[in-house]
C-alpha cells in the first residue's frame, strides 16, 4: 500500500516496520509512528497510558483478516473443530493421535505475547497457550517451520497462504458444532461472517495528526486500496 501510494505522491515517503499490534501502539504514544496496524482493539491499559499523556485518538477498520491454521502436507488431517484446536493450543492435546491415525507429539508454532494475532486466538478460543507453544517472530517464520515438520500446527494470517507459497503445507478448513467446514481463503464466507477465526485490522493515529495522514487513508479507502488490499489476501470493508 505504502509503494504504490508513493508512486502517486512522491513528496510523501512512508515507511513501514513490524513488530506487533503492542509494539505499533507503544511506538504510537511515544510518537515514533504516525499510524499504528493492530490486528486486535486496544486495550483498556493502553488507552489509559494515552489518556495521561493527554493524546486523543482515532481510528478505523481498513480491512477483514482471516486466520488459517496450518500443518504439514503429510499430515493425514484436513479439517478441525474449534474446540479441537483449543485443545491443541492449550496443550490438552499432545499427541496427533487425539484426531489422525498419525502418532505424533504436536508441536505449536505461534506468536509471541505482544503480537495481536496472538492475543486474538487466545481471546476467541477462550483458552492459555501451552507453555511449550513456540513463539515465532512473524507469519513467515511460523510457515516454515510448518514446511519442514510435519507434527507441527501453526496459525497465520490468510493473507499469507496465498497461492505460490503453500508448497508442504495445508490449510485446514474449520468447523464448529454448529458449523460445516470452512475455509480460511473462501471470500464470500469471510463477507458475510461465517468463517469463526476472522476480525477487523484496524489502524490508530492521533486525532491531532489527521490532516498529515488523510491522503493516507483516502488512498487505503479508494478502489485502488480496495485491489491491493484483495492482491494481498485481505477483505475490503465499506466505508
Amino acid at each position: 500500500m505504502a509503494e504504490q501510494f508513493y508512486l502517486e505522491n512522491q513528496a510523501v515517503i512512508i515507511s513501514v516496520s513490524g513488530g506487533g499490534s503492542g509494539l505499533g501502539i507503544a511506538s504510537l504514544l511515544n510518537g515514533n509512528t504516525d499510524i499504528a496496524n493492530a490486528s486486535r482493539s486496544m486495550k483498556a491499559e493502553e488507552f489509559s497510558l494515552f489518556h495521561k499523556s493527554n493524546i486523543e485518538l482515532d481510528s478505523f477498520v481498513f480491512a477483514q483478516d482471516a486466520i488459517a491454521f496450518v500443518v504439514s502436507d503429510q499430515l493425514p488431517i484436513d479439517s478441525i473443530n474449534t474446540s479441537d484446536i483449543a485443545h491443541i493450543l492449550s496443550g490438552a492435546y499432545e499427541n496427533w493421535s487425539a484426531l489422525t491415525q498419525s502418532n505424533t507429539p504436536i508441536t505449536i508454532y505461534g506468536r509471541q505475547s505482544n503480537s495481536g494475532t496472538h492475543d486474538y486466538v487466545k481471546s476467541i478460543l477462550g483458552i492459555q497457550f501451552s507453555p511449550y507453544a513456540k513463539q515465532m517472530n512473524g507469519n513467515a517464520q511460523i510457515l516454515e517451520a510448518i514446511k519442514v515438520d510435519r507434527s507441527g500446527i501453526g496459525y497465520v494470517s490468510a493473507g499469507y497462504v496465498l497461492e505460490g507459497n503453500t508448497n508442504g503445507i495445508k490449510i485446514l478448513s474449520i468447523y464448529t458444532d454448529q458449523s460445516s467446514a470452512i475455509s480460511p481463503l473462501d471470500a464470500s464466507a469471510i463477507s458475510t461472517g461465517d468463517y469463526f477465526f476472522q476480525r477487523p485490522l484496524f489502524q490508530y493515529f492521533r486525532k491531532s495528526e489527521y490532516t498529515k495522514i488523510k491522503p493516507f487513508l483516502d488512498f487505503e479507502k479508494s478502489e485502488k486500496g480496495a485491489k491491493i488490499i484483495q492482491t494481498c489476501g485481505y477483505y475490503p470493508v465499506n466505508h
